[in-house]
């Protein structure tokens, strides 16, 4: 059992950034006196692989009487005799696991909650796993997540990207047709969208004369309609890997492909601007006589090193240089041994590359609730709790529920472990809203008290969010507040905007979570600024306390709303209070400490 973590162990980042359920990352370093050349040597003859010198030991093979990390090892021991050699793991306790493998643990295990990495302090045992092992599972639930992770975009459609922005930077879409008039709303459409296809043609001849001058060729835009979806297509994968991107433009774009698949529309353009998100499964499966092949790169146990995140914290230069090595050596031989006349070692490398995107956007986003989670827990403390109580009263600082202590502790753990599993499922998510925004359904315009809105209902979208949902709930010993989600209503109008709510969790979380990592090197750097916060707060612990008072207490106050049923006591309308709460930070007494700490606003801009 993991021993009981006191409150600056639980308040400094340090202690969390990095663990596994409730262990601690144990970070064991070797020091080597630099006076002492030849024990310097004879530790790294013992630490490091004999191939590739870079690497550290993990892997005794008996046979050859030498040491290889894991990377190397799997491909000597690979082939002929020597892969019946006898091998065992040695010095378990400074190796670690690659990052991959725990980033897809916990997208696995819905009752893990930490993201991190967690050093193995196992006893030595033989390399040859059962087919239940961990890498196993970890390789099987890659294979699974590689059926919506969207391909990397190349240097070539990153350019058709750009003409894309830049046509939808000029467009007047939604001002032209999701208005209320007399003239027939299907020839609006029709207008625009052939103005849109006009202006992507004259975008092109410019940047390039030659495909220019055949798409200029073609009598109809429905001739050339696929490159049309291939353009459309490359702006949605590229927006689902930088949510912060395409802000003012992808309503657009999505509302112009929504168009297009209407029957009506259809018919008079003879064609459509939809297109499936382009993923890695679909990539490797494009080619049928090498899917094989292709899709054997799954159980290779090397991938999970190549896709790995390496995360610098608590860790030095020279240990992460070795650990970016271990992910390009990795990468490199996989692309050496899995490459054919169908895939290139480039086409390979983007494979992994963007499996590597996916770990990290999953690992980027989702610590930061992990780590609140985590942060909650000082609050149990009795003599905490009486200080520092989160108890909120209907009708006092815009609260619109009321609950004690406990209560509100239970209600914020279950709406940040919600926000959990969503982050988690963030990627999987906009796949399926994907399907539910484009499917050829009408929809309906109306005024929902955010303006003119397109409503339309997500059926698939709805089904995940209740698994999600299933999936807290089955966690909690009884569910505070409402668990009403709204999709396809007055609330949420359709799958866009859902998207575009919950891609704002870590834009609200990381500037809190940056600010309370950040105290300790504060005080630590100016002692003027230690003896403000001293005479202001107490210590350091107590800001830490006063913050995160305000954000438990304040975030989740039911201010999403007016009433129970729509209020913030819903599924969406927990999202919504914390958004109010970043509203007023620049109220707040301790404002002034988050701008020390590098604060700039909620969406990476100046302001709010």
């Amino acid at each position: 059992m993991a021993p009981k973590k006191t409150l600056k162990q639980i308040l400094d980042s340090e202690h969390i950034e990095d663990s596994d359920d409730d262990s601690k990352v144990l970070d064991t370093k070797n020091e080597i006196s630099d006076d002492d050349e030849s024990i310097e040597d004879e530790a790294q003859n013992k630490e490091y692989c004999v191939d590739c010198k870079d690497m550290k030991t993990e892997i005794l093979c008996r046979d050859c009487e030498e040491h290889f990390c894991v990377v190397c090892f799997e491909m000597i021991h690979r082939t002929g005799r020597r892969k019946k050699h006898e091998t065992v793991r040695i010095k378990p306790e400074e190796t670690s696991f690659p990052s991959a493998e725990k980033e897809q643990q916990e997208l696995q295990e819905s009752n893990n909650h930490s993201t991190s990495l967690q050093t193995d302090t196992q006893a030595p045992q033989p390399v040859t796993e059962s087919p239940n092992s961990i890498d196993q599972k970890m390789l099987s639930m890659l294979a699974k997540h590689s059926k919506f992770i969207p391909m990397r975009l190349t240097p070539e459609e990153r350019h058709l990207l750009r003409l894309l922005e830049a046509a939808l930077q000029v467009s007047e879409y939604t001002d032209r047709v999701d208005i209320i008039s007399y003239k027939s709303k299907a020839k609006r459409i029709v207008e625009q969208l052939k103005e849109m296809c006009s202006v992507l043609c004259g975008l092109v001849v410019a940047s390039n004369l030659k495909v220019g001058k055949k798409l200029l060729e073609m009598k109809n835009f429905n001739d050339f309609s696929s490159w049309f979806q291939d353009v459309f297509e490359i702006g949605r994968r590229y927006k689902i890997m930088n949510p912060e991107k395409m802000r003012d433009t992808y309503g657009k774009l999505c509302y112009m492909i929504m168009d297009s698949r209407l029957p009506q529309i259809e018919d008079h353009m003879e064609f459509h601007l939809f297109k499936p998100i382009k993923t890695v499964h679909d990539y490797l499966s494009s080619k049928s006589d090498d899917q094989g092949q292709a899709l054997k790169i799954f159980e290779d146990k090397l991938i999970l090193y190549a896709t790995s995140q390496v995360s610098p914290v608590g860790r030095s230069r020279p240990e992460i240089n070795r650990l970016i090595k271990q992910k390009e050596t990795a990468i490199e031989k996989l692309v050496a041994k899995y490459s054919s006349k169908h895939f290139s070692k480039d086409d390979l490398r983007q494979v992994l590359y963007s499996i590597g995107d996916y770990n990290a956007y999953v690992n980027m986003n989702r610590r930061p609730v992990m780590r609140m989670l985590e942060r909650l827990e000082a609050f149990k403390d009795p003599a905490i709790a009486s200080q520092y109580s989160i108890g909120i009263q209907y009708g006092r600082n815009g609260s619109r529920l009321t609950h004690d202590h406990d209560r509100q502790m239970q209600y914020v753990q279950q709406s940040l472990t919600l926000w959990s599993s969503i982050q988690r499922e963030m990627i999987h998510l906009w796949y399926i809203a994907d399907q539910d925004l484009y499917s050829p359904h009408d929809y309906r315009l109306a005024s929902t008290g955010q303006g003119l809105n397109r409503i339309k209902s997500c059926p698939a979208l709805y089904r995940e969010m209740q698994n999600i949902l299933r999936e807290c709930r089955s966690k909690c010993s009884s569910w505070v507040g409402s668990s009403v989600v709204h999709l396809g209503d007055d609330a949420v109008p359709n799958a866009l905007f859902f998207l575009d709510k919950y891609i704002q969790i870590p834009n609200i979380l990381i500037p809190f979570d940056q600010a309370l990592m950040k105290i300790n090197d504060l005080v630590e750097s100016d002692s003027a600024i230690r003896d403000y916060i001293d005479n202001e707060y107490g210590s350091a612990e107590d800001l830490k306390l006063v913050i995160l008072q305000d954000a438990f207490a304040h975030m989740f106050d039911g201010s999403g709303a007016d009433n129970f049923y729509m209020s913030g006591s819903c599924i969406d309308g927990r999202l919504t209070s914390a958004w109010n709460h970043t509203n007023s930070i620049a109220k707040k007494n301790y404002y002034k400490i988050f701008l020390m700490t590098g604060f700039i606003g909620f969406n990476g801009h100046e302001g709010f």
